[in-house]
């Protein structure tokens, strides 16, 4: 992991090439203190990181970030507010590695859509 103590994992379930995750961020993390002191806003590359972290986790390799498309943050995870969040992992083997398209969410609201190609490290 990363970020030490950043996200707890709650729950991941696995089917062929589709995975749900259910996650809940550490409010108390130190990078909250900065990232905005009152206001705590989830930053979008911690986000990108779960998301490697989980593939490498599911495909049991680990993998370096080639690319990602489709970037769309969508709404603010503020970790006091909605601190559980469930990511729907898509991934497909590729001839570098694996591509991954990923939906995550808390509640009703969907909060981040990304495309992204890992190699195998």
């Amino acid at each position: 992991m990363q970020l030490k103590d950043f996200y707890s994992l709650n729950d991941l379930a696995v089917t062929e090439n589709l995975a749900t995750a259910q996650i809940t961020i550490n409010k108390d993390h130190e990078i909250f203190k900065g990232h905005f002191p009152g206001n705590p806003v989830t930053p979008g590359v911690c986000m990108m990181q779960i998301i490697k972290e989980l593939t490498e986790e599911i495909v049991g390799q680990k993998l370096m970030m080639q690319s990602s498309s489709n970037i769309k943050f969508m709404a603010i995870i503020n970790p006091e507010k909605t601190p559980n969040l469930e990511l729907n992992l898509d991934i497909a083997k590729t001839d570098e590695g694996y591509k991954v398209k990923n939906s995550t969410t808390f509640e009703d609201t969907v909060a981040l859509k990304l495309t992204t190609n890992f190699t195998i490290k």
